[in-house]
């Protein structure tokens, strides 16, 4: 029997017309899920090669073509959590792409129910 695999990260479809708009002005690009220093806890889109990425950053999914990252201690506090990247009225991230358009990125969560969590742990464990 297959088990359905959790998505740990999508988007809204506000997002993912902001994530092409921004592909279309930069090329590709990724988000780093800021963990509190400078913009708060907001998803940082960047174009590829303007952020480097470390070699012990957690990859959560793609979104619109797009990498979802956040650093291995972020990952540890969130591990358990459904990430939807939304877009909200506001101004972007200082260093964020979307800086400047008066919309911002927006992350929204929920807890993944037991049986997601046991999935997910399941297939981390087959990854191994």
């Amino acid at each position: 029997m297959t088990q359905n695999i959790p998505t740990r990260v999508v988007a809204t479809d506000a997002a993912l017309a902001l994530i092409a708009t921004l592909q279309a002005e930069h090329g590709e690009v990724l988000f780093h899920q800021s963990g509190g220093c400078c913009d708060g806890s907001s998803p940082m889109c960047y174009a590829v090669g303007d952020y480097m990425l470390s070699d012990a950053d957690v990859k959560l999914g793609e979104v619109g073509g797009a990498g979802f990252y956040m650093s291995p201690s972020q990952f540890e506090y969130w591990r358990h959590t459904a990430l939807t990247l939304d877009v909200v009225p506001g101004r972007g991230g200082m260093f964020s792409l979307e800086n400047g358009r008066e919309v911002r990125f927006h992350i929204r969560s929920r807890i993944f129910s037991d049986a997601e969590v046991a999935a997910l742990e399941a297939a981390e464990a087959q990854a191994a």
